[in-house]
C-alpha cells in the first residue's frame, strides 16, 4: 500500500510557479508542467494528499493526447526524461510531467456535458435551460442529453467559475475563435464518449482548455479527460435521477460532506482508508480506459 504522496516539487535554481495540482517551470525547450499529487474538493486544497495521483492525470492525458491526435493538434512535446535538463530527471518526477509548448490560453474553460450533472443539474432545476441552451422539460438528475451541449464558463484566477452563454464568450474572445473552440471541443468529446463506452466508462462531462501557438493554430493544452477534468461514471451501475458512483474524488467529498466542512480553509488531514479508496479509484480510470497495467502501482 503505497503512502507517500508528492505534494510539492523544487529544483535548485528553477522558479516555479504553482496551481492546486501542478508545477510549472518555464524552461528554455518549454513549459514544463508537473502533476503532483495534491487534491482539492470544494475548492479547498487538502493538505494531505492522493499517492501517485499526479502520474494517474499524466498518464491519461498522455493516453488522451495520442488518440486525440487526428482531431486537433496539442501542447505535448515529450514526455520522455532524457529530454529534461539533467537536474529534473528525477524518480519523483518520472511519470507525472509533460514538456509542453508554450501557448496564448485562451480564457474560456470549454465544457461539454452528455448528461445533467453538478452546477448544470442545478441550473436546469432553476431555469429549464443551462448556459442559455433551453433543454426538455422532465429531465431527471444525471438524464442523458437528447445530443450534447458546450457549456462554456469564465476562467476564475480565483474563486468559482462561472457558466456564461455562448454569445458571452464570444463577445469575450470572439465569435470565430469560439466558434472553433465550440465545434472542436465537441467533436472531441464525441471521439472520447464512444471510446470509453467501449470500455464501460460514460463519460458524462468534461472540461477542455484551448490556446494558441506561435503560428496562432488552436490547439488543446492542460490535462485533457482526466478524473479531475471530468466525471467518469462506471456504466454498468448507471441510474438517471440520483447521483452516480465516479473515478475521480468521490470519496473525498462524500468525507467531507459526513464530518460538515464549511468549504473554507484550512481542510482537514483526509484518514488513511479515504486516501486510499480514492487512489484505488483514479487508478481504476486508467486501467479501464487504457486497458494497461499502472507501471507505479
Amino acid at each position: 500500500m503505497k503512502t507517500t504522496a508528492l505534494l510539492t516539487t523544487s529544483v535548485p535554481n528553477h522558479a516555479k510557479r504553482s496551481g492546486k495540482v501542478r508545477d510549472i517551470y518555464d524552461l528554455p525547450q518549454g513549459l514544463l508542467i508537473v502533476a503532483t499529487d495534491r487534491i482539492s474538493a470544494y475548492d479547498v486544497v487538502m493538505p494531505n494528499g492522493i499517492p501517485d495521483k499526479g502520474r494517474v492525470l499524466t498518464q491519461i492525458s498522455l493516453f488522451w493526447f495520442d488518440l486525440l491526435k487526428d482531431i486537433t493538434p496539442n501542447h505535448l512535446l515529450s514526455a520522455d526524461l532524457d529530454d529534461l535538463p539533467v537536474e529534473f530527471r528525477t524518480e519523483e518526477i518520472d511519470g507525472r510531467f509533460m514538456l509542453c509548448k508554450r501557448a496564448r490560453v485562451v480564457p474560456i474553460e470549454c465544457i461539454v456535458r452528455g448528461y445533467l450533472a453538478g452546477s448544470g443539474w442545478k441550473e436546469y432545476q432553476k431555469s429549464g435551460s443551462v448556459c442559455g441552451l433551453a433543454l426538455p422539460e422532465g429531465l431527471k438528475q444525471c438524464s442523458q442529453l437528447p445530443e450534447p451541449i458546450f457549456t462554456p464558463t469564465t476562467k476564475a484566477e480565483a474563486g468559482h467559475d462561472e457558466n456564461i452563454t455562448f454569445d458571452d464568450a464570444c463577445q469575450a474572445v470572439g465569435a470565430e475563435i469560439m466558434t472553433q473552440l465550440r465545434d472542436k471541443s465537441l467533436t472531441v468529446y464525441a471521439k472520447a464518449r464512444d471510446y470509453a463506452a467501449e470500455r464501460g466508462i460514460i463519460v458524462a462531462d468534461t472540461k477542455f482548455e484551448w490556446g494558441l501557438d506561435d503560428q496562432g493554430e488552436v490547439i488543446l493544452i492542460d490535462e485533457v479527460l482526466t478524473p479531475d477534468s471530468s466525471r467518469f461514471w462506471p456504466a454498468d451501475s448507471y441510474k438517471p435521477g440520483r447521483d452516480q458512483p465516479s473515478f475521480d474524488k468521490q470519496f473525498v467529498r462524500d468525507y467531507l460532506d459526513r464530518i460538515q466542512f464549511d468549504r473554507t480553509p484550512p481542510a482537514p488531514l483526509l484518514p488513511a482508508e479515504i486516501v486510499q479508496k480514492t487512489r484505488a479509484k483514479y487508478i481504476e480510470a486508467y486501467t479501464r480506459l487504457t486497458g494497461q497495467t499502472f507501471l507505479w502501482d
